[in-house]
């Protein structure tokens, strides 16, 4: 069984950075890919930004050159670095984990961006 932990979220103003952190433990196996997805009241989840064992990345439109999705070399921690912040990124952001070992989700960690 894989687990997740997310760590970074909090209230900042807009303009401001915050970095999200996931870190996978368990019988995680091979990674596929590590994503972050959010969910804002009311809206569905969307899919912000994803990274692949090879690197690949992802971003939604609405975040691209804002934010950027990074691991750390052994693979099982994944950040995302979020610049440049807007009220529509407020939202509850939940790591997602796919391997050769199953799949999984995190908590969710909040991230609110309001003046």
């Amino acid at each position: 069984q894989v687990q997740l932990m997310e760590s970074g979220g909090g209230t900042v103003q807009p303009g401001g950075s915050l970095t999200l952190s996931c870190t996978a433990s368990g019988s995680i196996g091979s990674i596929y890919y590590m994503a972050w997805v959010r969910q804002a009241p009311g809206k569905q989840r969307e899919l912000v930004a994803s990274i692949t064992s090879a690197d690949i990345v992802y971003y939604a439109d609405s975040v691209k050159g804002r934010f950027t999705i990074s691991r750390e070399n052994a693979g099982n921690t994944a950040y995302l670095q979020m610049n440049s912040l807007k009220p529509d990124d407020t939202a509850v952001y939940y790591c997602n984990l796919q391997s050769n070992g199953g799949g999984a989700w995190g908590e969710g960690t909040q991230v609110t961006v309001s003046s």
